[in-house]
This record gives structure tokens, C-alpha cells and sequence, in this order.
């Protein structure tokens, strides 16, 4: 239906749906683009669907995707479907100076190098990013002579100075703020006929010089990054300074200078909404990291499904407290409590919890996740008999355990399935996959306190004690399947289990835990069953009558076939008549079509909006290449 089976996932966590040697929003392959696939029906060699292996290869250079987190290869569920994926390293070129940055951490620091040499002409660029509303980038002065870049006020960059014929300013108005803490370029340039500011993508502010009078800018003192001369300095981070081509090392200098910090912090501010899935941003010397270890996930962005495969009667248990640690300290001592005060307290008691996991399985029924405690207290996930989920508390005040059914799907289907459970109280949200969250409330005789908790179990439930009569029959054989991104609170067992950490001391295995992400793969949804699906009939289902017998209100089947007969007829001669109506009335007509730009050289049509789409050709700007192989 259009939608396609196979796509990969780039920066910002998009999906993308072309591949190498072909473009954004495309969406085909080298070979499509190139009108040459195996079969010419489809713009992919892999969607010929041949017995023999195809190949479809090429690189990825639209640098703003870049790089890719992920690729997900969908329709495998059919005999002797197979996939082969191999994704190439990023690689980068360009100049490593682009990142040479210094914080300026009081209004008085500041960074001097040697004397600006821009007698007839001066090129300056560079990036600040800052809260302040004033302050000055930098400054070079003569006897008479001077050059000066200041932001002066949240929302004007001026750039002024003095070559013997009295001072010149320019400046820049911005809309927006510029103190809003996030990276924004200026580029000043003077030479012997005009100066030029530009801020962003602000239009370019000229200045056109005198046609007498001095040319040469004459300096002798030190060139100042930041405050100079008493002057308010600049508060924040400046990076990729060039003055005339030459970079200057920013950081070499801030590490000798008082006031001045290597590197920039408030990465964060910028760039810490890639870090995903509850990942906090850690600021680094000259960039961030995203620290995924309070999370189910992996990687640099805290995207990559942390998951493994139970064999039948394999099991995982998480202790919330390590061995000879004391009841009295549980709670303080392990991430099972989250920031939360109202669970912290020595009560020993959850009144929330927050659980989120995706499994797959093909048996019915299962445990899936089982909380215990120290008293009768406990919380399940199951899938009952016939393959319905269930979520269990027992949190006391009632004489049977509180269920919750989901009966409207068949959830060991094998396929991949997302589950939600957030409590706080007595309120309760699930939501399962793609489905609207759906509110419960447990009874009002119900208590609301989860006391003591004791362990977490993955797969089966080995507990000492009384166990719910249910739970105890769903254990064996126990659960067969996929189970991934498993995070309850603050804790990710499986990721506990498969990635060692200083709480991996709390993981119990039975078995051999092997690590797949085959519970977090993309739904499918597979084909109806004969049962349900309304257009299949056979002898067992379809009730038709035959030999004669009435049909409705008395018509028999001789009648019936010879009203279809007819139908058919009358039907194939309109079908004709409109077939010769349209030969007889058909002319010839002129068309004009409005291509773009370098069509006539181009092999194709793709070929042609990719020579002449900036968003391409963009890419060809050597000093700033990205490929993928």
C-alpha cells in the first residue's frame, strides 16, 4: 500500500526512506536512479524478490541525516525471506579548529595574542553563544587606529573602527535575542573599498569607504579576545575564531589564563534533546555525552534497545537490595526509588511505580514481569491462556488480587508489543503499542501502598512463600520469547544483566541470557486469519445453499445464476461502447512541462531535481563533507 518495509533512522531520530546514491525524499535506490534495477518495476534491486541474492549499496552523503542509528528490515516473516544489512562508518573531513573554543566565565577575562596584521584588508569570523546582553568580543588599538567586534545590546553585533579617517560603525539588528544561549556566526570584513557585517543569516549590513583618505590600518598592541581596555568583557563562549584564514587556539591559550576555560560549556543547552528516552546530558571538555544508566537503553544517544532471548525455563531476578544489605536500607541504597520524596520515605513503601517493556512470544500462558515483596504484596504482568495480557496487583484491603484484561488482541502472536503501566495511587494508566492510553482505578477498598518490595522476576517467578494460584500455573513452562527496554523506575535489569555495571551484583540468572533485540523490532502486521477475515470462504464457514434450496425470499440458484449471467453481458457491452467512443472522439494534442534546470543532461528525472536542488549540491562543499559507506 506505499508504505514501505525497510527504512533506516538518522539524526534527530527521522526516518528515512532512500538509500545510498539516491536523495532525500526520493525514495529509491542507486539503481532507480539510474534506471538500471533487476526488475524495472521497482526502483530497488531487493524488491525483485528473487530467489537468487540482489544487492542495492551506495553512500549516504546528505550530511543533515547523518549519522545512522539505526536500520530496520521488515517483511522476513515469509519461507525463504532473507536480509543481509552492513552499515559503513561515518566519515568526516573538515577542519578540526571548528570546535576550538574558550569560555569567558567572569566580565574581566579576556585572551590576548599577537598584533592583528590587517592593514588593507581583514577577515573575521567566528561563533559566540551567550547570556549576557553586552559585552566585547575583541579589540586590537593603534596611536589613533582600532578595530572592535561587540555584541551591544541582546539584539545589535557592531563592528567598528578607525583607519585615520575618523570611526566607522556598523551594526546588525537582529529580531530575535542573541542571548539566548545558543550558537549564532559573525563574519566582519573591511578592505580598501568597503567593510560588511553579518550576523546568521541577517542580511548583509555594507559600508562602502571614502574615496580619499587613509586605507591602512595601523595597530601595535596586543590583540584582546574578551575585555580590554576597562571595557565590560565578554560573558560566555566564543569557538572557531579566524582572523584572516589563520585559526586561533583558543583553548591552548584559556588553559594558561586565569578566568578563561578551555572548551565551552552548555553543550547541553543546544544539544541535549538528542539525548533520548530519558538520557541526561553530561557536559565534556569540548562537547556531551549522554549518560544512558538510568535508562533501558544504550549508545551515544540512549537509543538502542538493550534486550535478550529466554529459552523455555530461563529466568532473570533482580534483588532491590545486594546481598547483606539490610532490609531497613532497601529502599534508600537502590534506584528502585526514583527523585521522588513520597517514595523515598523509611516506610519502606511504593504509592507509584512506572513500568515499560516490549516482548514477543508465540506461547501462552507466560510471566512476563512479577514484582515480590516481603509481605503479600505483588504486581504482574501476564498473558493468560489464550493469549490476552493481564496486569495483576495485590496490594491488600481486597480478597482477590485487582486484574486488569486486555481481551480485544491475541498478544502471542509473535510479534513485537509495546506495555506502559504507570501507577500513582489508586490511578492506574496502561497503554499498549499504538493504542490511546486507557485509565483504571483500583477498588476503594484497595490499599494504595506497594510495601516492601523484594525482587523483580523476568520470565518466571522462583519465589520462597505463597504464590498467586494463577502466577504459580502460568509459570511452567515458563515464558518463550523476546524481552527488551525493560526499565521499572529507575531500573533496567536486562541492561543490569547484560552490561556490567556497579548494580549487576543484584542480577540472578538461570541460564543463558543471550542479547537480541528481537522484543523491540518494528510491529507488522500479519495477514488475516481464515477465520476472521470476511472475503475468505470455504465449505466450513460459508453457508450457501444448492440443489434447489431456497434462498431468501424464495429465488432458487437456477434463478440466481442466470441474473449474474446477464449482468455479466450487460456489463462487457458497456464496457465496449465506451472503449469505441473514446477511439472514435480521440485527438492529438500539445503539452508543455516546466523542468528544471539541467534536465536535458541528466539520465533521469531523479537525476535532474538532485543536480539542480541546493539541498544536493550543498554537499559537493569539500571542507564539509560527510559520507557513508
Amino acid at each position: 500500500e506505499g508504505n514501505p518495509y525497510t527504512w533506516w533512522v538518522g539524526k534527530a531520530n527521522e526516518k528515512h526512506y532512500y538509500w545510498g546514491g539516491s536523495g532525500p525524499g526520493i525514495q529509491k535506490c542507486a539503481c532507480g536512479i539510474e534506471r538500471n534495477c533487476t526488475d524495472p518495476k521497482y526502483y530497488c534491486n531487493c524488491d525483485a524478490d528473487y530467489k537468487q541474492w540482489r544487492k542495492d549499496s551506495g553512500m549516504l552523503s546528505y550530511k543533515e541525516h547523518l549519522p545512522v542509528s539505526q536500520v530496520v528490515v521488515g517483511d522476513l516473516d515469509r519461507p525463504g525471506s532473507e536480509a543481509k544489512v552492513s552499515v559503513g562508518p561515518v566519515r568526516c573531513q573538515g577542519d578540526r579548529n571548528y570546535w576550538n573554543a574558550a569560555s569567558f566565565v567572569t566580565s574581566s577575562s579576556y585572551l590576548h595574542f599577537s598584533t592583528f596584521q590587517g592593514e588593507t584588508s581583514a577577515d573575521i569570523s567566528f561563533y559566540f553563544k551567550t547570556s549576557a546582553s553586552d559585552g566585547v568580543f575583541l579589540e586590537n588599538l593603534g596611536n589613533t587606529d582600532f578595530i572592535k567586534l561587540e555584541l551591544k545590546s541582546a539584539t545589535e553585533v557592531s563592528f567598528s573602527f578607525d583607519v585615520g579617517n575618523g570611526p566607522v560603525e556598523i551594526v546588525v539588528r537582529s529580531p530575535n535575542p542573541l542571548n539566548d544561549d545558543q550558537w549564532h556566526r559573525v563574519n566582519a570584513e573591511r578592505n580598501v573599498k568597503q567593510a560588511s557585517l553579518q550576523v546568521d543569516q541577517l542580511p548583509l549590513e555594507v559600508r562602502k569607504a571614502p574615496t580619499e583618505g587613509h586605507t591602512r590600518l595601523e595597530l601595535y598592541s596586543q590583540l584582546y579576545v574578551g575585555a580590554a581596555g576597562g571595557q565590560r568583557g565578554f560573558l560566555g563562549c566564543i569557538r572557531s575564531l579566524r582572523m584572516n584564514g589563520v585559526t586561533l587556539d583558543l583553548e591552548e591559550r584559556a588553559k594558561v589564563t586565569p578566568g578563561v576555560k578551555p572548551g565551552c560549556s552548555g553543550h547541553c543547552t543546544s544539544y541535549g534533546m538528542y539525548c533520548a528516552n530519558g538520557g541526561k546530558c553530561v557536559e565534556k571538555y569540548n562537547g556531551y555525552s549522554c549518560d544512558c544508566s538510568r535508562t533501558a537503553y544504550d549508545g551515544p544517544f540512549c537509543i538502542k534497545d538493550v534486550g535478550a532471548f529466554f529459552e523455555e525455563g530461563m529466568w532473570l531476578r533482580y534483588n532491590f537490595h545486594s546481598p547483606g544489605t539490610s532490609v531497613k536500607d532497601l529502599v534508600s541504597r537502590t534506584l528502585l526509588s526514583s527523585a521522588d520524596p513520597e517514595i523515598t520515605g523509611p516506610d519502606l513503601s511504593l504509592n507509584k511505580e512506572e513500568l515499560s517493556f516490549s516482548f514477543s512470544t508465540t506461547k501462552s500462558p507466560c510471566v512476563l514481569f512479577y514484582v515480590s515483596s516481603y509481605t503479600p504484596d505483588f504486581m504482574a504482568v501476564l498473558v493468560n491462556p489464550i493469549g490476552n495480557l493481564q496486569i495483576r496487583y495485590n496490594l491488600g484491603g481486597t480478597k482477590e488480587p485487582y486484574n486488569i484484561d486486555i481481551d480485544h488482541r491475541n498478544m502471542a502472536n509473535g510479534q513485537p508489543h509495546t506495555v506502559n503501566v504507570t501507577r500513582n495511587g489508586r490511578d492506574i494508566v496502561l497503554q499498549l503499542d499504538h493504542y490511546p492510553p486507557t485509565s483504571y482505578s483500583l477498588p476503594a477498598t484497595s490499599d494504595t501502598q506497594f510495601n516492601s518490595p523484594k525482587a523483580l522476576f523476568l520470565g518466571k517467578v522462583i519465589e520462597i512463600g505463597k504464590i498467586d494460584q494463577d502466577i504459580y500455573k502460568y509459570n511452567t513452562p515458563g515464558f518463550t520469547g523476546c524481552l527488551s527496554r525493560v526499565q521499572f523506575n529507575q531500573i533496567a535489569p536486562l541492561k543490569a544483566a547484560l552490561r556490567p555495571t556497579n548494580v549487576s551484583s543484584h542480577v540472578h540468572i538461570q541460564g543463558e541470557l543471550v542479547e537480541s533485540n528481537c522484543g523491540a523490532s518494528p510491529l507488522t502486521i500479519p495477514p488475516m486469519s481464515a477465520a476472521t477475515d470476511p472475503w475468505h470462504l470455504d465449505s466450513a464457514s460459508a453457508d450457501f445453499p444448492y440443489n434447489g434450496q431456497a434462498i431468501g425470499d424464495g429465488v432458487n440458484r437456477n434463478s440466481a445464476i442466470i441474473g449474474g449471467v446477464i449482468a455479466v453481458v450487460i456489463f462487457t457491452i458497456l464496457c465496449t461502447l465506451v472503449f469505441l467512443i473514446r477511439y472514435m472522439f480521440r485527438h492529438k494534442g500539445t503539452y508543455h512541462t516546466n523542468e528544471a534546470k539541467g534536465a536535458e543532461s541528466a539520465e533521469s528525472a531523479d537525476a535532474a531535481i538532485m543536480n539542480n536542488d541546493p539541498n544536493f549540491t550543498e554537499t559537493i562543499d569539500e571542507s564539509k563533507k560527510e559520507w557513508l559507506i
